[in-house]
């Protein structure tokens, strides 16, 4: 009886034929292993941080479109191949999956977004392995303070650098977005006990209070708070007319749930919310409550740059996306559009893509434009850091036949002058 299998081949015709068929695609890949350059790219996709991913799929579909069979750098034709990994929102994994693709996958330059529970792992990861690491979406000073860096000193970093917002561009937002609404300028803070809310307490708060804001700080929260009475009623005794919030989105749903059934949403006319309030998905979980919020964004469809590695436009990369998700844009779709921009600059810029010293060094002297704006590492504020802006944002209620809830509307634009303002901020209890 003849060894056969389902499909009524033999087993040796099977192995054969599989063999031919591998060796053809073997033949027919475009380039070796030493022509591929691998690019590593580390977002958190699922988890509390789900919201910083949502949009990531699209975009890495858009730039793998648009490269296409590969990139030229001096005249020499490489293969592309990006690995995407989801942290799943967990700062370990993070560093598991950068070791993975340094150590077992060989990449030749890491890309890391959204947050410091993923992005300052792989950064660790990296600068210990000698690889280039490029990272935008958190505070620089979280990256860089973060990590070990100290004030007036050196830089400890070589491998790995960092750029957008920092203390320095909120500062110049919030008091711009706050003057805008007359209050008592009393601003109850919800600042965690992270990374994020660490930085922001020990740098913004003091410029604020010498723009003649009060701060009314109840203290680090640790994330996963489910009661925040404490807080609100200290808000509520001190009269705050303005919160500013660095929370994960559970833990400012939570807080402003409970402010409300509290009363104390309705004493408050500026509530200014990061992390949490950038993306539709969380400021429509709120319902009602979501209205009038304040948000910064980091990117926003009228922006007026272009994607250097896709080609497209702010608000072609909007329309885009909503065509091809039934979703509404998020701001994270510049953001990570900008990385990938940055980071493919850097690429074909370098004399040697494969050689890590000639990236790393490429990489300090890069001066260009991403969709997101500005990147340059060659003017400080510290070595390895290029500030970027932060836009003043509201989510209104969207008009009358409009597919989605609220329309996110620029309202001011002090730290990129060329984003056009296109409407004025309203009360949040008005």
């Amino acid at each position: 009886m003849k060894d056969r299998t389902r499909g009524g081949f033999t087993r040796r015709q099977l192995i054969v034929t599989t063999g031919a068929a591998a060796a053809a695609f073997a033949i027919a890949r475009p380039a070796s292993a030493a022509d591929t350059i691998k690019v590593g790219f580390i977002s958190p996709r699922t988890g509390p941080l789900a919201g910083f991913g949502e949009t990531d799929g699209y975009v890495l579909d858009l730039v793998r479109k648009a490269i296409g069979s590969g990139i030229e750098v001096g005249g020499k034709s490489y293969a592309i191949e990006i690995i995407d990994q989801d942290t799943q929102s967990d700062p370990s994994r993070a560093g598991q999956l950068a070791k993975d693709l340094i150590n077992n996958r060989g990449i030749d330059i890491m890309l890391a977004i959204s947050t410091p529970e993923t992005i300052n792992p792989v950064a660790d990861a990296c600068e210990a392995a000698g690889v280039p690491c490029l990272s935008t979406v958190m505070p620089w000073e979280a990256w860089y303070f973060g990590r070990g860096a100290k004030p007036g000193q050196p830089s400890p970093f070589k491998w790995t650098f960092h750029f957008g917002f920092g203390v320095g561009e909120f500062h110049k937002t919030y008091v711009s977005q706050w003057n805008l609404v007359e209050t008592n300028k009393k601003v109850g803070v919800m600042y965690p006990n992270d990374a994020d809310g660490n930085a922001i307490r020990a740098n913004l708060a003091p410029l604020l209070q010498k723009d003649g804001f009060t701060i009314v700080d109840p203290g680090a929260y640790e994330t996963g708070t489910t009661d925040f009475s404490s807080q609100i009623a200290l808000f509520k005794q001190e009269g705050v007319e303005i919160i500013n919030s660095f929370p994960i989105p559970p833990d400012f749903a939570t807080f402003w749930r409970q402010a409300a059934q509290q009363g104390l949403h309705r004493q408050v006319k500026i509530v200014q919310v990061a992390k949490t309030g950038l993306f539709p998905s969380t400021i429509e979980a709120l319902g009602p409550l979501g209205k009038n919020i304040g948000s910064a964004a980091y990117w926003h469809k009228d922006f007026p740059y272009k994607s250097s590695i896709a080609g497209v436009s702010g608000p072609e990369l909007a329309d885009g996306y909503e065509a091809a998700s039934g979703k509404q844009w998020t701001q994270q779709l510049g953001a990570t559009l900008s990385l990938l921009d940055a980071g493919f600059e850097v690429l074909k810029k370098s004399s040697d893509p494969k050689s890590k010293d000639a990236v790393v060094k490429t990489l300090a002297g890069l001066n260009t434009v991403t969709i997101a704006g500005k990147v340059d590492f060659t003017s400080g504020p510290v070595a390895n850091v290029s500030p970027g802006p932060i836009i003043g944002t509201q989510w209104v209620k969207s008009a009358e036949g409009s597919r989605f809830q609220y329309d996110y509307v620029v309202t001011e634009n002090a730290t990129d002058p060329n984003v056009p303002v296109a409407a004025k901020l309203l009360p949040y209890n008005g």
